[in-house]
């Protein structure tokens, strides 16, 4: 079933142009973020099939996609200032928050999809780590 999944290279010639426009495109943590909402919403039409999974819907759907929202804020906030730093830390809140809402769902989902998306989360959040981290540098340099 791995094979089925819709590969991060794919699923980026399928977003509309007015979304690759934005500057925060240029982002690989922001593409990232993006997909994982994606793969969220589509996991939901599993989730919804069994009952005792059905609360996890709402959880994992608002933390996913809180983690792009987050970025697209503190983006608008201006790259590098506190505040900006302060929204990016609670994009990677929202992303910790992702995974364990799909370990929470782990009893609805296929092992093999399971496995696949606990990496994208994974990688999600090495992503915005080093994006606090880079940061961080910059703040001690000043």
């Amino acid at each position: 079933m791995a094979n089925e999944f819709v590969k991060f290279e794919d699923w980026e010639k399928t977003v509309p142009s007015y979304v690759k426009k934005d500057p925060l495109w240029d982002s690989l943590y922001y593409r990232v973020a993006l997909f994982l909402s994606d793969l969220v919403w589509d996991d939901c039409d599993i989730l919804q099939k069994d009952y005792r999974a059905r609360n996890n819907i709402t959880q994992i759907m608002h933390s996913s996609g809180s983690v792009s929202a987050n970025m697209e804020e503190a983006y608008g906030r201006g790259v590098g200032t506190p505040d900006y730093i302060r929204i990016i830390k609670i994009s990677l809140g929202e992303a910790r928050e992702t995974r364990g809402w799909y370990y929470r769902s782990r009893h609805a989902l296929p092992t093999d999809l399971l496995e696949h998306r606990y990496k994208v989360c994974d990688h999600l959040i090495g992503l915005i780590t080093s994006l606090l981290n880079s940061h961080k540098r910059n703040l001690g340099k000043k």
